[in-house]
């Protein structure tokens, strides 16, 4: 069963809310920009009202766009409810399911859930993709992505959006990462405050991470003073051990063995951690494929936290 059976007009004019031009429109749903900008004149025609006025060479959706935009997200949030209770009558039926996510959720506990799942539902055909946390949403939107493991950040849709049922999965722990002959390596243990004085390593690219180390860090009474930037973990660790600087690291991510750096539990006020959180379109919970994805991602999270 597909999502077509709504008006996939409507769709279009969702999508064209969530990325703001008929270009980014068109790119996220595999389009032309002219078959984006027909579809919605013909919407418009057909409503009876003007959905987008022009603004300069971008278009701004109208009072009466963001009504139906309402009426839409119901209609949405509900077929995926029916295609759940349907799929209770489907003996048999195997599925699919595609998850994303961000690297260090991916590496830690979405590939684990998925060889579970695999070995629990052999029939289940599985997807995996590696996101920054604010390209999930739009994977999610357009129904190239069914379930995903992010970090919300400032720019992320608030946990009442209709169009999404966002939920917490792990807080996780952030970590001092220093060199192996630092000298907080050997004590194993400080409060953020003692690296005040480091040269840090970061990304502002990174948005999720940045974000969280200037928080920790203004917390802590200090501005970090980012000396080198970096986005990959593997990179920002042998940067770490060759002695170009400390970083923050969430307690999942996956530090290659060979780099001589070790990670720094941090006590005392701040205790900075990430949330991670699942997020699926409003109503998909329930259905199988998705709901046995929910299963083996708590149950990774579970064995690894140890509840």
């Amino acid at each position: 069963m597909n999502r077509h059976m709504i008006d996939p007009r409507l769709q279009t004019l969702r999508v064209l809310r969530d990325q703001g031009t008929v270009t980014a429109t068109a790119r996220s749903l595999h389009l032309t920009p002219s078959t984006v900008s027909q579809q919605l004149r013909h919407l418009s025609r057909e409503v009876g009202v003007p959905l987008l006025e022009a603004e300069g060479r971008r278009v701004r959706l109208t009072g009466a766009a963001h009504t139906l935009l309402g009426h839409a997200d119901t209609l949405f949030a509900e077929w995926e409810r029916a295609r759940a209770d349907l799929a209770a009558h489907q003996e048999g039926a195997a599925g699919h399911v595609r998850i994303c996510g961000v690297s260090s959720a991916v590496a830690a506990l979405v590939a684990p859930a998925v060889v579970r799942l695999q070995a629990a539902h052999p029939g289940l055909g599985t997807h995996i993709s590696e996101e920054e946390s604010d390209d999930c949403f739009p994977l999610l939107l357009s129904g190239r992505a069914d379930l995903a493991v992010l970090i919300p950040t400032a720019d992320s849709p608030p946990p009442g959006d209709r169009r999404f049922d966002q939920r917490p999965l792990l807080d996780e722990p952030q970590d001092l990462l220093v060199p192996e002959a630092h000298p907080l390596a050997a004590r194993g243990h400080a409060s953020l405050v003692e690296a005040a004085h480091e040269h840090w390593i970061a990304s502002p690219e990174r948005a999720d991470q940045y974000r969280l180390l200037l928080a920790a860090c203004a917390s802590a009474g200090f501005t970090p003073h980012v000396a080198h930037e970096a986005r990959e973990w593997f990179a920002i660790s042998a940067l770490v051990a060759h002695g170009f600087g400390v970083c923050l690291v969430p307690r999942l991510a996956p530090i290659p063995p060979e780099h001589a750096v070790r990670r720094v539990r941090l006590t005392g006020t701040p205790q900075p951690s990430r949330r991670l959180i699942t997020c699926v379109r409003r109503g998909s919970r329930e259905q199988p494929p998705i709901a046995r994805a929910l299963e083996a991602l708590h149950t990774v999270v579970g064995e690894r936290t140890g509840d």
